[in-house]
């Protein structure tokens, strides 16, 4: 039997990931965030919602660019310390010893220690509330050799991303269960 537990902002899991931008005066900036995930396949998009009173939200607007930075399990540290503090007061990336990296493909700042990073472009942006919501066009994706397998696809076990579980609490990644878009067919009678 089930119990209603009322409405809240719990799914699972959702990401850990740290958003890049620049702000106007050209100092790197990140924050983390974990309501976001992909929007759309063609064009490829991915959805991020932030709060109107963070830094990042005012430097989206501006510079309609911002990056989506996917940390290992190594930086659950930085990746906590980056959603605490406030670009407003302070230089992040100073603090937790992280480089900022130019990106060449749109006006926003990735972060050169963390393995996968996705270059967006903001297409649409919706107030929803007490968060509005960014969508970006992923104009390119970078990732360390080191996560890559030999087609050149990132590998998740590599990766080792951070989940966040929204009571505030982060996870590494579980076991593999099953290949997508094949395990669902075993079993069935042809």
């Amino acid at each position: 039997m089930k119990r209603s537990i009322g409405a809240k902002t719990l799914a699972y899991p959702t990401p850990a990931w740290l958003v890049g931008t620049y702000d106007m005066f050209g100092k790197a900036n990140a924050m983390t965030a974990a309501w976001a995930g992909i929007c759309c396949s063609d064009p490829p998009c991915i959805s991020v919602s932030l709060r109107k009173a963070t830094y990042s939200y005012a430097n989206i607007m501006e510079k309609e660019a911002f990056t989506i930075n996917i940390p290992s399990e190594n930086y659950v540290k930085e990746t906590d310390y980056f959603g605490i503090a406030s670009g407003r007061d302070e230089d992040k990336f100073e603090k937790m010893g992280l480089t900022p990296v130019k990106s060449d493909v749109v006006y926003a700042p990735y972060i050169e220690e963390f393995p996968v990073v996705l270059e967006c472009k903001l297409v649409q942006s919706f107030e929803l509330g007490l968060h509005t919501q960014f969508i970006g066009e992923i104009m390119d994706i970078k990732a360390d050799e080191s996560v890559l397998d030999e087609k050149g696809n990132p590998v998740i076990e590599k990766i080792k991303p951070i989940i966040y579980s929204p009571e505030r609490s982060y996870y590494g990644l579980g076991e593999l269960l099953g290949k997508a878009f094949s395990i669902g067919m075993e079993g069935i009678k042809k």
